[in-house]
């Protein structure tokens, strides 16, 4: 076992002595310390055991769908231990908050659908599950000694569980390279097949945090990608790949589309005069007022202080609209302002030509704009 507060793994050993009073039990208790976990202990588990743990590695490393193999997972745990429900939770203690990756059960119960619960008291209850299982890694209810236990150490999940009736309980916290990654816990279970389900959650979840963890990182970079990190748009290597699937054939382009581009106007000025802070503030503006316009649509940031928008499904008649309005408030000094160029495709046309177009009635309507204010032209 490895308990949180410590950096070291414990290999524990109790083994019962012989007592002449009823009342009273004796064990012996010994242990090993190691800096490193040690894989030949850890696998040194019944065969029926490592079977059940082997099936839930294949499930997670073999499929290509993160979600349904966790919901199997979690399924498979929920059987094995014969319980009610089994819960997979995502935590970020920074961020104060949590979300539900998976859930299986029989019954909803008192309990109801665990989305209902995931609020910010919620996660009070959350926060308070580390110092309760502090000296262990893990946390066992199976009795209601135990649960008088519990009561001791935390009167406030004892207050949760039992308005919930819940009268046993497993909770094991996901951890990869000392981060806890959530939590997964098995409510009204087989208290009979206790050592068997302590023995396969321990291992079970030490690859399930693994696999979590894999899978955020992935998606951090994917993120990272496609994702522009100063307005929070889509970039322009998303734009180009969305634009090629749809060129090659991987995607379908939609038979009705709109194509929009945006160019910002005073961005020169603003780095020049307020240096590179205030052009980075412009473009979150500016970011943000296509965000409000555009809500049902791609915007992708396509260059330094040019946005475009792909509109899918969006009448004609509203695209127009809502350029209109971009160029009626980019008139007035006080708003961000904008040259805007569009083109709507009613039957499926190619996708680069609407491109092109757009982009020349974009640098058009920034002539326009110039002509109409040419104070306001860039230096």
């Amino acid at each position: 076992m490895h308990p949180g507060r410590f950096d070291i793994w414990f290999n524990l050993f109790f083994m019962p002595l012989q007592s002449d009073d009823e009342n009273m039990g004796y064990c012996s208790y010994t242990y090993t310390v190691t800096v490193n976990a040690d894989s030949e202990l850890m696998s040194n588990i019944s065969l029926e055991t490592a079977s059940a743990v082997l099936q839930s590695c294949i499930k997670l490393y073999g499929a290509t769908d993160f979600k349904k193999s966790i919901d199997e997972v979690v399924l498979d745990i929920r059987d094995l231990c014969k319980a009610n429900r089994c819960c997979l939770l995502l935590t970020d203690f920074e961020a104060e908050t949590c979300r539900l990756l998976s859930d299986s059960h029989i019954k909803e119960g008192e309990m109801g659908p665990i989305e209902n619960l995931l609020d910010d008291s919620f996660f009070e209850i959350v926060k308070t599950w580390p110092a309760t299982i502090d000296g262990s890694d893990f946390l066992m209810i199976k009795n209601q000694q135990d649960m008088e236990v519990l009561r001791s150490r935390n009167q406030l999940w004892y207050e949760s569980l039992k308005g919930f009736d819940v009268r046993t309980l497993v909770l094991f916290p996901l951890v990869y390279n000392g981060d806890t990654k959530g939590y997964i816990w098995v409510t009204d279970f087989d208290v009979d097949n206790s050592l068997k389900i302590r023995e396969t959650l321990e291992l079970t979840t030490y690859f399930i945090a693994y696999a979590i963890a894999n899978y955020q990182l992935l998606n951090r970079l994917e993120i990272m990608s496609s994702v522009d990190l100063l307005t929070g748009v889509y970039n322009r290597n998303a734009m180009n790949n969305r634009v090629d699937r749809y060129t090659s054939g991987k995607m379908a382009l939609p038979r009705k589309y709109g194509i929009v581009f945006a160019d910002l106007n005073g961005l020169k000025q603003a780095n020049d005069t307020g240096g590179h802070s205030a052009g980075d503030k412009l473009l979150k503006g500016a970011a943000e007022v296509l965000r409000q316009l555009f809500y049902d649509s791609n915007i992708y940031r396509a260059g330094g202080d040019e946005f475009m928008i792909i509109a899918e499904n969006v009448p004609e008649e509203e695209i127009e609209k809502r350029m209109e309005k971009i160029r009626l408030d980019s008139e007035s000094p006080e708003n961000i302002s904008f040259a805007v160029g569009g083109y709507y495709e009613s039957e499926g046309g190619d996708i680069r030509f609407a491109m092109r177009t757009a982009d020349e009635r974009m640098y058009a309507d920034k002539e326009r704009y110039y002509k109409k204010f040419p104070e306001r032209k860039r230096k």
